[in-house]
């Protein structure tokens, strides 16, 4: 004998959809964009899979019980990637559509007779069950878009840019240095290598975001010469802020280039943010077991509150709020110091400024 529920659901799933679409209309904004919320058939797909569940007539065995899981995931998962495709659509609207359904469900199969507990029981789970499936697919699609557009912008803004840069150092080949123009020349060929730093920066933190980790190529560096190199052009950028304290070759393994870019983060913060006019005072030191860089800047202290949230992706403090950028610098030190095995802490108190302090094992593996 098939079971009435069942039978009440496969007759009214019509019904179900289009009072469903009505409902959706009215309390989700994005549905308002779209043509038909019934994308790709997946929603009646779903009502059919749930007249089986309900059905007493198919014999539940445990090979049927995972074909159906198998199917239900898959129905879930479509609309969860379908959604992602949208730009209007949120997760939060994404689970509302399923609240949305459940009480069309209810109420529709409800009219002639109550439900009882193993029916209404099979339909709860099912349904908490594809809002897992299909967030966990949105989350995944976006991402997966995400790192897509992030990969096409970087590239579509990185051709002029480097148009732009080989442009710029031909015209500073025909001044000597001393000259004005020559000056002002080398400055943009410093503000587009930053430019293409924050692009770098918007594209690893979109990288590491969706899961991904960056890849570093390991080589044999001197600390010391590389940190020269980044003070010195550093010093270029800023008239003469930076300061260097070290005592001889530091030897290790590391990516020149990320090291770079965490040192030049760090230092291009404490510009920001230091007092204005001071030096900023770079000071490496080694011992048996562990290689230091401390970066320093006098100003105004870092709250502890405001300690916590520094390495975080696009939060900024309070007082950060009126500078440019993305707030992305930090995270990605942090980031780019931990792929090297190492830490990165900060220290600020009244009257005694505030240091960033990077820490490397000595040697790695």
């Amino acid at each position: 004998m098939s079971n009435p529920a069942s039978e009440r659901l496969r007759q009214n799933a019509k019904r179900i959809m289009q009072l469903w679409e009505e409902w959706a209309r009215q309390e989700i904004s994005a549905s308002m964009h779209q043509e038909s919320l019934v994308l790709q058939d997946s929603l009646p797909q779903y009502l059919s899979h749930l007249g089986n569940a309900l059905s007493t007539d198919i014999e539940r065995t445990s090979a049927r019980t995972e074909a159906d899981k198998a199917e239900s995931d898959r129905i879930s998962k479509q609309h969860g990637r379908e959604r992602a495709g949208y730009a209007d659509y949120s997760m939060t609207q994404l689970i509302f559509e399923y609240h949305i359904l459940r009480k069309v469900i209810f109420q529709i199969l409800e009219e002639e007779a109550p439900l009882d507990v193993r029916e209404r029981d099979i339909i709860i789970g099912s349904i908490e069950q594809a809002v897992n499936d299909a967030a966990t697919q949105f989350s995944q699609t976006l991402s997966e878009i995400q790192e897509l557009f992030m990969v096409t912008l970087t590239h579509d803004l990185r051709n002029p840019i480097n148009v732009v840069k080989m442009g710029t150092q031909l015209i500073l080949r025909r001044f000597e240095r001393g000259d004005t123009h020559f000056d002002v020349t080398a400055r943009m060929i410093s503000a587009i290598d930053r430019l293409d730093s924050m692009i770098q920066n918007l594209l690893d933190a979109s990288r590491l975001k969706a899961g991904q980790s960056l890849k570093l190529t390991f080589e044999v560096c001197d600390l010391e010469q590389l940190l020269q190199e980044v003070v010195e052009d550093l010093n270029f950028a800023y008239t003469n802020r930076f300061v260097m304290v070290s005592h001889g070759a530091v030897m290790t393994r590391c990516s020149r280039k990320e090291l770079r870019r965490v040192i030049e983060n760090i230092a291009t913060n404490a510009v920001k943010y230091g007092a204005p006019g001071t030096p900023i005072t770079l000071t490496l030191q080694q011992t048996e077991t562990e290689i230091s860089l401390a970066i320093h800047n006098e100003g105004t202290p870092i709250t502890t509150e405001a300690q916590s949230i520094l390495f975080q992706q696009f939060r900024r403090t309070i007082s950060a709020e009126d500078q440019t950028g993305w707030g992305l610098g930090l995270f990605l030190a942090k980031s780019l110091t931990e792929a090297h095995q190492g830490t990165i802490d900060v220290e600020s108190a009244e009257g005694k400024g505030t240091s960033f302090i990077v820490k490397l094992p000595a040697v790695l593996p």
